[in-house]
């Protein structure tokens, strides 16, 4: 057994029962934390922490030492939301929306999804996973550890077999936790316009049977809106995927309350993303069920529409994750840093609860919580070390400022 020894922290923060999956509520405004603090791995797991005046060096196995410098050491963030296999950008649509064009109207004249699908077509899948093992590489310097990648810029079965072959090729060889959603309801695609119907035909007859055989999906998603998939689609896709073990992520209520929450409760989703026009309807249907709410505060800030409402949703019972929604189109950025600070700024979250829903929601959002998004004995030592600040609320506060030092992911550092 191999050991490592992080001494010297200046605050050991994101400590939670192992027993604790997910938190709701108050609950989000829990956190244990340890000043002065010292954490041991063995292996790729948590051994043991406490507090530097009580180690008992003694006692402890040989370990290769590493010194935390007073900086801070939290769990890895958890991005439970990302369009990260894509090619090309999309800055022209950037302009359209400064001169006042939506996300809708960009959408009806061709551009949005369609525009990376037509790109990411005439790219190989050697293009393909060297561009996306770049974005991986840089997201997991800023701290993160476990990411969702969806497919969706494919849109017909060739192309969206391309992308989860990509994230595929990531899983094996990147230290990071990766989970994989089958997204071919991202929108209609080119060569259906206009035959919705068949197009869904489509991605059940073909698509998930060809994504089922090479077992490529661990998640279905369905863009469930206004102008997009109906709940009815919604549903029967949700259905076909879970005969192949797929459980779903919606994307949900972004543009309007879509109906999106209700199918995702009833076919027992995992998480529900978006909710920036959740009804109040919405909101009771979340709380009585296992369903995460997800929400993507970077998606606002760019395409400049409404925040979703984080205040509200902690208010009245319910547990929220946040995630990055990095994609090319609506929100290209990775950084979980800033996802955090704009749900303080925007959303109204104490730091404590935007970072709980950074780390130990986030892996619940992706049926990874018991494993990972939080400093627990036997969990997986996927760690942040910070450079020395002041406070956990220093985090969001610092908006723009990278204040990570070293990241270690399964023991393993990897910066």
């Amino acid at each position: 057994m191999r050991h490592k020894l992080i001494i010297h922290i200046g605050e050991l923060g994101g400590i939670h029962p192992s027993s604790t999956v997910r938190l709701q509520g108050n609950e989000m405004q829990t956190m244990a934390t340890i000043p002065q603090a010292w954490l041991l791995m063995e292996d790729d797991r948590i051994k043991d922490f406490g507090r530097m005046a009580d180690i008992d060096h003694a006692n402890l196995p040989s370990a290769d030492i590493i010194d935390a410098e007073e900086g801070m050491v939290l769990p890895c963030w958890c991005d439970s939301h990302t369009h990260l296999v894509y090619s090309g950008s999309r800055e022209g649509e950037f302009v359209d929306k400064i001169r006042g064009l939506s996300y809708a109207e960009i959408a009806q004249r061709g551009g949005g999804i369609l525009c990376s699908a037509d790109l990411l077509h005439e790219m190989t899948e050697e293009e393909l996973l060297e561009s996306a093992r770049k974005r991986l590489q840089s997201i997991i310097h800023t701290g993160t550890g476990c990411v969702e990648i969806k497919s969706g810029y494919g849109l017909n079965t060739d192309d969206e077999l391309k992308i989860l072959r990509v994230i595929r090729r990531l899983k094996e060889e990147s230290p990071a936790t990766i989970r994989s959603t089958f997204l071919g309801a991202h929108a209609v695609g080119r060569a259906y316009a206009g035959r919705q119907g068949d197009y869904v035909d489509m991605i059940e007859q073909e698509m998930l049977p060809a994504v089922a055989a090479e077992g490529l999906a661990d998640f279905i998603d369905v863009f469930c809106d206004k102008g997009f998939f109906t709940p009815e689609e919604t549903a029967r896709l949700l259905k076909a995927g879970a005969q192949y073990g797929m459980r779903p992520k919606i994307h949900a209520c972004e543009l309007a309350s879509s109906g999106g929450v209700r199918v995702g409760v009833e076919h027992d989703a995992l998480s529900v993303d978006h909710l920036e026009s959740a009804s109040d309807e919405d909101l009771t249907l979340l709380r009585h069920s296992t369903t995460m709410a997800t929400l993507l505060p970077g998606t606002s800030f760019f395409l400049n529409m409404p925040y979703a409402q984080g205040r509200k949703l902690i208010d009245s019972g319910l547990g929220i994750a946040l995630a990055t929604d990095c994609n090319p189109g609506s929100t290209p950025s990775w950084d979980m840093k800033f996802v955090v600070s704009l749900a303080c700024i925007k959303m109204r979250l104490l730091p404590v609860e935007a970072i709980n829903a950074a780390t130990l929601n986030g892996a619940y959002a992706m049926g990874l919580s018991e494993e990972f998004g939080s400093i627990a004995i036997g969990k997986r030592a996927n760690l942040q070390i910070t450079e020395r600040i002041p406070s956990i609320g220093y985090i969001p506060y610092a908006y723009t400022r990278p204040i990570v030092s070293k990241v270690f992911i399964g023991g393993k550092e990897i910066i």
